[in-house]
């Protein structure tokens, strides 16, 4: 029988032996934005089964959800993402510009500029459609109540107003009808979240609103958690090509000697597994053949009107019409 301090010298080895592997153990924060909390799930757990079969390591991804645009802050802030997943280039400019942590090129860092997938800005309405949403043009109609996010601080919330600028430049036919668009769409918004999640909780759960504007991909969730006999998806004539962009925090991860799990991490959201999960979550796949058919089925055809063809770049966007004091103040101040 072994004696007394054998069983402890044992046990001491199994203790650091343990140690040594939950030291050896990588964690990752990926900081993403508010309508990415299921797909990142799967994504996660996914991208972990697959480093355990190729390296023989354990991995670990954490997740960190808000807008967008304030997910971008708290990175500029402190916060010690690994890999961010936004809503918006600009937001990933900004870290880069103001916490240097973040290549200037990190559009060339990744295939596609840094997006796996998109997707595009699309209504909820009740079941019935009792107000008659088409398109656009009735969300400005007297007695409509609209629910978006705030483009200051969510990506959604931004790209929604593109895309309603998108339809008052295209298909109104100048920036001035634009002008007078956005103002009377934002005069029918009772109230704006600071990020997408937040008012579809708004719309779905307090029952606030007859329309929400959101990504597509949120609005698909909202059939789903909510239930399809409650909820209708409209998707209008023609939107904007909303690009979700993501990025390596170099900065961080050299710190935390995670660079090549963090690279790995971003590089397998362009792999035919992570493409086919990314459509099931109803994001439009960079490589849609990836995808199943009959979740490609699910995406409507509309016209799609690209961001650069409505300003010449997310600084020109956020200087003119989302600084404080800029278009969008003065336009939604000016609600009675």
């Amino acid at each position: 029988m072994p004696s007394k301090s054998i069983i402890l010298a044992a046990a001491f080895a199994g203790a650091l032996l343990s140690q040594s592997a939950i030291a050896a153990s990588k964690q990752l924060l990926n900081v993403s934005y508010d309508p990415t909390r299921e797909l990142y799930q799967e994504i996660n757990t996914q991208f972990a089964a697959d480093w355990k079969k190729k390296t023989g390591e354990d991995i670990t991804i954490s997740n960190s959800h808000g807008g967008s645009s304030k997910q971008a802050r708290s990175v500029i802030d402190g916060l010690e993402a690994d890999v961010v997943t936004l809503g918006l280039p600009y937001d990933i400019d900004q870290i880069s510009k103001l916490a240097k942590n973040i290549s200037p090129d990190w559009r060339n860092q990744e295939p596609n500029n840094g997006l796996p997938y998109t997707s595009t800005v699309v209504f909820v309405v009740r079941k019935g459609n009792p107000k008659g949403i088409k398109g656009w043009g009735d969300l400005i109609k007297p007695g409509v109540s609209v629910v978006v996010p705030n483009p200051k601080t969510s990506g959604g919330g931004r790209w929604s107003y593109v895309a309603a600028w998108a339809y008052g430049v295209k298909k109104l036919g100048s920036e001035d009808k634009a002008k007078d668009y956005i103002a009377k769409l934002y005069k029918n918004v009772p109230v704006l979240d600071t990020g997408a999640r937040g008012s579809t909780t708004t719309f779905a759960q307090r029952d606030v609103g007859d329309v929400l504007v959101t990504w597509e991909n949120e609005a698909f969730l909202t059939l789903n958690e909510f239930g399809a006999d409650k909820f209708e998806i409209v998707t209008p004539a023609v939107s904007v090509l909303a690009e979700p962009p993501v990025a390596l925090v170099e900065g961080n991860t050299a710190k935390h000697g995670t660079t090549k799990e963090a690279k790995a991490y971003l590089d397998f959201l362009y792999t035919p597994a992570a493409q086919k999960i990314e459509a099931a979550h109803y994001y439009r796949p960079w490589k849609p053949e990836y995808a199943d058919k009959a979740d490609l089925a699910r995406f409507p055809k509309l016209e799609l009107i690209k961001f650069s063809d409505l300003f010449k770049s997310w600084d020109e966007l956020n200087t003119v019409h989302l600084a404080d004091g800029a278009l969008f103040d003065q336009l939604y101040q000016a609600k009675p």
